[in-house]
């Protein structure tokens, strides 16, 4: 037994002897090869083949957002000292023609011989690095025709540089619709807007490139496809975004550093909506940034400055603010400009919210259409004194008038009448204190509003003419729309379609009809109200009317908090045609550069300017004949007149 144990250690130990002079002779003869063979593989096992992000393309197939082919150039120091007295000019011409700066890179070259992956220049652009291909493999062609010697040759002395392939972000219209769009910089990653709400609908799937040593231990390689990214089509109609832009921008210059330093209003916001299935047309608030550049301070210039709780405070940026900004600061004020105003910023409507409350005394039964209401000016409430913006009272009214006027104690009377619970209930069908659902990131809620075992009469008076409660500007169209198109709302959307890489449609979102707000009858009758507010003899929206068309809507006017400091946002929310509204345009202006903020006129001027432009840009013809002054106007924008019938404008033309 011991005989044989002794004979078996014997077999093991003289087969690991073997073993082991096999390896010496292994890597004596072949050490450099399999070495090459196992560099090889490694280079290949960490290469990713990067996806292409998905495009967005507004409702025409106008690209808002694509991905741009790119190389960052690599540079192998290695390689070019290998023979360094041949490869290193060569090679430092080709990168310095490529963009790369000559002395800094030749200075890594030399201080780090043996690194073998340098970044030596990110986001070449593919024709470039096209026509570099071309020019060196047409040099090389013509040294080996030529039989030019290795020591004399350029071309085929160019070693060491090898490209990376991969994709950039890109934004072709500038800041057209910055806004909804966000931006994705580094790593595919999307910052507010559809770039993150959609983030992984836009983002693709990385491929791999790497290779393994097959039987014969030569090095394959295999190779797995990038799969890119789905790309969005958009209810944004990139023609309707930039005429409201236009008029955005317009309001901004025009007030620029009228009152104070600062741009023409803390922000001025507009929403085009299709009233009858939650469409977003437009989308767009100032100060505007360029998604290409997203980080540049220079936007922020004009902005207000903030306070310790990012509220703004009564002083505004100068270029000489960036110069001093802290690296604490820096992401704070960026945000500030990156917020999307439609959505995330919340305000007291003022008056436009009192449709809201004659629609719930309509619905309910507790108001009727022939009610009348007395307004001397203001009403006691709980010890407080409500007054109504007309300080010597509006008198005797009817529901009509107390909207055409504007009227806050006839609208207080009618919350009363309604009580607390419809007026709650009804708040919350409106979807007030709720979020709306649109597909954007950082959409807020405005989860202050009181239920009816909470809400003091006082609450309920100012909550009635659209004080002390907070709303967004996308929670009040969506729920203005509804009011007027029969009590249908709607779901908010940006995106209509998602289409595969190659165009294929993997999916398309419908309107979603989500509940009926009013009936038939009291939509009916806010629209005419409404209408009285553009075309009645004491309208307080008259100057919204565009020429040669009948429209309806609201004006409002907030005081913001502390109260008594004058300063104010104002608003109009529009629709038209008036006898079968399509579209809907609601405009905001926070705190204008202005010494008196309290006038509607701001917005309306702005809602006045947008449907000039996009009602027959939607084939909407006019109904009403217009002045010559209208016609002046409408040929200088370019504009036919389309109305057919009766000349005669003496419709619009007021009495002083």
């Amino acid at each position: 037994m011991q005989i044989k144990l002794v004979v078996l250690l014997s077999i093991v130990l003289l087969a690991f002897v073997y073993l082991g002079g096999r390896i010496f002779l292994i890597n004596r003869d072949n050490g450099q090869a399999y070495t090459m063979q196992v560099l090889s593989q490694q280079a290949y096992e960490n290469q990713t083949i990067p996806f292409k992000r998905g495009k967005i393309m507004d409702s025409k197939g106008t690209v808002l957002a694509d991905s741009q082919l790119v190389y960052n150039i690599i540079v192998d120091a290695k390689q070019i000292n290998s023979k360094r007295e041949l490869y290193l000019e060569p090679t430092l011409d080709a990168l310095e023609r490529l963009g790369v700066n000559r002395n800094r890179i030749k200075e890594y070259i030399t201080n780090n011989p043996d690194s073998q992956y340098y970044i030596a220049l990110k986001n070449l652009p593919y024709q470039d690095k096209k026509e570099y291909d071309e020019e060196i493999a047409a040099g090389i062609a013509r040294e080996k025709e030529e039989e030019v010697a290795p020591e004399k040759q350029v071309y085929s002395n160019v070693k060491g540089i090898w490209f990376e392939s991969g994709y950039v972000r890109f934004y072709p219209h500038g800041n057209l619709a910055c806004n909804v769009l966000g931006f994705s910089g580094t790593g595919n990653v999307g910052t507010g807007g559809l770039e993150e709400y959609y983030n992984d609908t836009l983002n693709g799937t990385e491929g791999r490139k790497y290779g393994y040593l097959d039987e014969g231990s030569n090095v394959e390689q295999t190779m797995i496809e990038a799969k890119d990214g789905n790309n969005l089509v958009l209810t944004i109609d990139s023609n309707i975004q930039s005429i409201v832009q236009k008029y955005l921008t317009k309001h901004d210059e025009e007030y620029k550093n009228f009152d104070h330093p600062g741009n023409g209003s803390n922000n001025a916001a507009c929403i085009v909506m299709d009233v009858n299935n939650g469409d977003i047309l437009a989308m767009a608030g100032t100060p505007f940034y360029d998604p290409n550049q997203p980080s540049d301070l220079a936007a922020l210039v004009g902005m207000p400055k903030l306070d310790a709780n990012d509220e703004p405070a009564d002083s505004w940026l100068t270029y000489t603010d960036l110069l001093t900004m802290s690296d604490e600061d820096k992401p704070r004020y960026l945000n500030a400009l990156w917020r999307n105003f439609c959505i995330s910023d919340t305000y007291e409507p003022g008056s436009t919210a009192k449709p809201f409350t004659v629609a719930t005394g309509l619905e309910t039964g507790t108001i009727d259409p022939d009610d009348t209401f007395y307004c001397n000016g203001f009403k006691y409430v709980d010890g407080f004194e409500i007054k109504c913006h007309n300080r010597e009272g509006d008198g005797l009214l009817s529901v009509s008038q107390a909207v055409e006027r504007s009227c806050n104690v006839a609208l207080m009377e009618m919350a009363f009448q309604e009580g607390k619970e419809n007026f709650t209930k009804f708040q919350n069908i409106f979807n007030f204190g709720l979020k709306t659902g649109i597909d954007l990131a950082d959409e807020a809620r405005t989860d202050s509003f009181m239920s009816d075992s909470t809400m003091t009469d006082s609450m309920l008076a100012t909550n009635a003419f659209g004080q002390n409660f907070n709303v967004t500007m996308i929670q009040m169209i969506t729920g203005f729309c509804s009011m007027i198109n029969g009590g249908n709302y709607y779901e908010p959307h940006i995106v209509k379609k998602i289409t595969s890489p190659g165009g294929t449609t993997i999916r398309t979102i419908e309107p979603r009809l989500l509940k009926k707000t009013v009936s038939e009858q009291t939509s009916e009758l806010i629209r005419e109200y409404t209408i009285q507010v553009v075309e009645g003899e004491y309208g307080t929206g008259e100057t919204a009317r565009p020429a040669g068309y009948r429209i309806g809507g609201k004006t409002g006017t907030a005081e913001t908090i502390p109260r008594g400091n004058d300063e104010y946002v104002v608003s109009f929310m529009g629709y038209a045609p008036a006898e079968d509204p399509q579209i809907a345009v609601y405009v905001v202006v926070d705190r204008a550069n202005f010494e008196n903020q309290d006038d509607a006129t701001f917005a309306t001027v702005i809602v006045r300017s947008i449907m000039q432009e996009v009602l027959p840009y939607l084939n909407i013809y006019m109904s009403e004949p217009v002045t010559d002054e209208e016609r002046e106007e409408l040929d200088e924008l370019g504009l036919a007149v389309t109305y057919t019938g009766d000349e005669s404008p003496e419709k619009w033309e007021k009495e002083d």
